[in-house]
């Protein structure tokens, strides 16, 4: 183990897992004043500095201090893989055997992270791969931001080996706009690592994202939205995937504690803070499961008194998940009969697919487990 003036790495704090307040607040019980907490913060987040000499308006006298007693350490890339489609996934080591994925999806006109926030994911959902792992530990709010500090730092290191920018040009364009917390994990059941990690996301001494362009996923974890709208109310995107509590139950099985009437009473307390005048519903299209005419028209009537919009998504299968995608003609009628009602519906395009970094494939190839596919099995077989 290194050490640094007898201080081993371990016992140093590392200051990406404070918000501006927790750092002001951390830079007072060392004496210093406000100021100095955020010209670290705009360092660390501006500028990707993860190097306490190169602040060049600190004091060197705190930059020794710093050396001595912190660190800036984002979670440590082990493999760095881009898609045929310009989609980038990145598998992060977060120790103990225990890795998560982060993936940048660039479109004409933003670019897109989608962020994990746990190792693996407790909620079991029957089609998602990243819950064969089962549930190894919530990350940290260094771990969760540290995955964006890091995606800036790569892909302006790609974005400038691969412009020629004459002298005295500076090009100030964002490469990431949006940040979705749809990576790995339930956000809402890390709830205080991931409202630090929002809250950097959106202040000016950090990244300056509007709320608008941040989005927490949830499964319908109902007290924490409620949590979340008073504390943090970015965009909210709800993991619906059935149209009816007895398919819900089977396919997402928090459905269980927080029922669909729960859930719809819960988004419409959160539009009244919402940064969107409406929730987008997530919608996995499986074949012959929840894909029907028949569960279009029960949405229809179940979001009837919710401002929404769907985002259906064609199934990436993985091995042993017992299910298919939806033909693209059942998911064009599906989608029509959302629309024909008022909805506004879409489609999303699978992308990052030949890397794993498709929605719902974020785990890879991993071992199962949950067990799941044994339990699967014995359920068919009783059939």
């Amino acid at each position: 183990m290194s050490e640094v003036s007898g201080m081993s790495t371990s016992d140093q704090v590392n200051l990406l897992d404070f918000d501006v307040d927790g750092l002001v607040a951390w830079f007072a019980g060392l004496g210093e004043k406000p100021f100095r907490a955020r010209q670290v913060m705009r360092w660390m987040h501006h500028e990707g500095c993860d190097d306490f000499d190169a602040m060049t308006d600190v004091a060197k006298s705190l930059r020794a201090k710093l050396k001595d007693i912190a660190v800036i350490r984002p979670p440590v890339p082990v493999r760095d893989s881009i898609s045929a489609d310009g989609a980038r996934k990145w598998l992060l080591d977060v120790g103990n055997a225990n890795a998560v994925e982060t993936v940048f999806i660039p479109e004409t006109n933003r670019g897109t992270l989608c962020v994990s926030s746990q190792a693996g994911c407790a909620l079991d959902c029957a089609f998602c791969s990243t819950g064969k792992q089962g549930f190894n530990r919530n990350l940290t709010a260094a771990e969760i931001i540290g995955q964006l500090w890091l995606a800036n730092k790569l892909l302006g290191a790609a974005r400038d080996a691969a412009t020629d920018l004459e002298a005295g040009e500076k090009d100030n364009g964002r490469i990431i706009s949006n940040v979705v917390m749809m990576g790995m994990g339930e956000p809402l059941a890390n709830f205080d690592n991931v409202v630090t990690a929002l809250r950097l996301m959106l202040d000016d001494h950090a990244y300056g994202l509007s709320r608008r362009r941040v989005t927490v996923s949830t499964s319908g974890i109902v007290p924490a939205m409620d949590r979340l709208r008073e504390e943090c109310p970015v965009a909210l995107a709800v993991s619906l995937h059935a149209s009816n509590d007895t398919l819900r139950d089977r396919l997402v099985p928090i459905n269980q504690k927080y029922p669909l009437r729960e859930l719809m009473a819960a988004c419409q307390r959160y539009l009244e803070r919402a940064p969107r005048d409406f929730v987008t519903f997530e919608y996995v299209m499986l074949d012959g499961v929840n894909d029907s005419e028949a569960h279009a028209r029960e949405l229809v009537a179940l979001v009837r008194d919710t401002p929404c919009k769907f985002n259906l998504i064609p199934f990436n299968p993985f091995p042993s998940s017992g299910f298919l995608r939806s033909s693209a003609e059942r998911i064009r009628r599906f989608a029509g009969i959302l629309i024909d009602a008022g909805i506004v519906t879409t489609t999303r395009k699978t992308r990052g697919d030949d890397v794993d970094a498709a929605c719902g494939q974020l785990a890879g190839q991993v071992q199962d487990k949950t067990r799941r596919t044994v339990r699967l099995r014995q359920v068919t077989e009783e059939r």
